[in-house]
């Protein structure tokens, strides 16, 4: 495996351990009786303006707009590179882990559709349990062993990439508001800003940033959703740029940002997004709330629909010859990879906070989220470990 993917996943893993300990945290928390000071925090208001212009926002927003953005652009970062010179720069390395992840989203989403049709406000929820959690995953991944083959470990990666790039797009054409035309004005005006940096071949990210900014405040006005502006800025950077003056080889501005981005994200910006969003108030609810249709579609989305989906299409792609399995990976691999996908957590929980109004469902969407995600993840390691005891 190469050593950049070694880094990658180690650091992703550590992350999503971290991720587990936050949760927990933020679940003993939201039952304690620091349950109040809890929600008092993440309701501070914090306020930015320049004379006439002001953003307004409690501090769970700014983390869900604002932090979430410096996620986004680091997955930007990833899947560019990944595009260019990794794990998806060809047809046929790209085709197993996309026709999975095709699988993956739409099996989930069709399954929580099946519980929630006749509800349209619940069915805005559809995109929910579509989504995977990398670095909870990875985590999970790392407690099985190291005799998990590379390919495994790789696809695992890849269909995670995948599934962002899709939720990124479920975001942009499902999930925004009222268009604001100047603003999206504004956010275009920048973007061009953008493209003229890359086409300069201009290496520094400060520059990058100083555009990027506007264009996070302009996409937070025009209704489209912020988080957005991250990808868009993440996809300007330059992977390569010429020699230096002296002749020698200068090094790629993108992946020195993204190595320097990464501890960042794993262990600062995801680990606080989890806590803001995670705790749960279990006084009142119980299994039977499990039933309810809302948390039964998203669980049963995540562990069910995910790794069905993914198993599905991967089986036909691979019995259509358009892919294959990686090298020393069997299906009892891929399954166990497939729940793994199925811990939705942090983006099931970012796509729930755009799909419903606050408290429109009394915290049983993220409730549906935990259930499945744990069983899922829990169903995973099993299948992985079991599947690592007779390599």
């Amino acid at each position: 495996m190469p050593t950049a993917l070694q880094s990658f996943l180690k650091l992703e893993s550590a992350g999503g351990l971290v991720l587990m300990g936050v949760t927990v945290l933020a679940l003993v928390i939201a039952n304690s009786p620091l349950a109040v000071s809890y929600e008092a925090l993440l309701s501070v208001p914090l306020s930015v303006s320049i004379g006439t212009f002001a953003i307004d926002k409690p501090l769970v927003l700014w983390i869900n707009d604002g932090l979430m953005a410096v996620f986004f652009f680091l997955v930007g970062l990833e899947l560019k590179r990944e595009v260019i010179e990794g794990h998806l720069s060809s047809l046929r390395a790209a085709s197993l882990p996309a026709v999975a992840a095709i699988g993956g989203m739409a099996a989930p989403a069709a399954v929580y559709a099946w519980f929630n049709w006749s509800d349209p406000a619940a069915l805005n929820g559809w995109a929910i349990p579509a989504a995977t959690d990398i670095a909870f995953a990875l985590g999970i991944l790392a407690l099985v062993g190291p005799r998990i083959p590379s390919a495994a470990k790789a696809l695992l990666l890849s269909v995670a990439i995948f599934d962002d790039l899709g939720a990124i797009v479920i975001i942009a054409v499902f999930y925004t508001a009222e268009l604001s035309y100047v603003s999206l004005g504004f956010a275009a005006v920048c973007f061009v800003g953008l493209w003229l940096l890359n086409r300069a071949s201009i290496s520094r990210p400060a520059a990058y940033l100083l555009i990027g900014i506007p264009l996070w405040v302009a996409l937070l006005k025009s209704g489209v959703h912020a988080t957005l502006a991250g990808v868009v800025a993440a996809m300007a950077l330059p992977l390569t740029v010429g020699p230096a003056a002296d002749g020698s080889p200068r090094e790629s501005p993108l992946k020195s940002l993204e190595h320097a981005l990464h501890p960042w994200v794993a262990f600062g910006v995801l680990p606080v997004f989890a806590f803001a969003n995670a705790g749960v108030a279990l006084s009142g609810l119980s299994l039977a709330d499990l039933g309810q249709s809302v948390p039964l579609g998203i669980a049963l989305g995540l562990l069910v629909g995910k790794p069905v989906g993914i198993l599905a299409f991967s089986w036909l792609a691979v019995r259509l010859g358009v892919a294959s399995l990686g090298d020393g990976m069997t299906w009892r691999h891929l399954q166990g990879i497939s729940l793994l996908c199925g811990v939705g957590f942090t983006m099931s929980l970012f796509i729930s906070s755009l799909a419903f109004v606050p408290g429109a469902y009394a915290g049983l969407e993220r409730l549906g989220i935990l259930a499945g995600s744990l069983v899922a993840g829990t169903a995973g390691y099993l299948v992985l470990r079991g599947a690592a005891g007779r390599s």
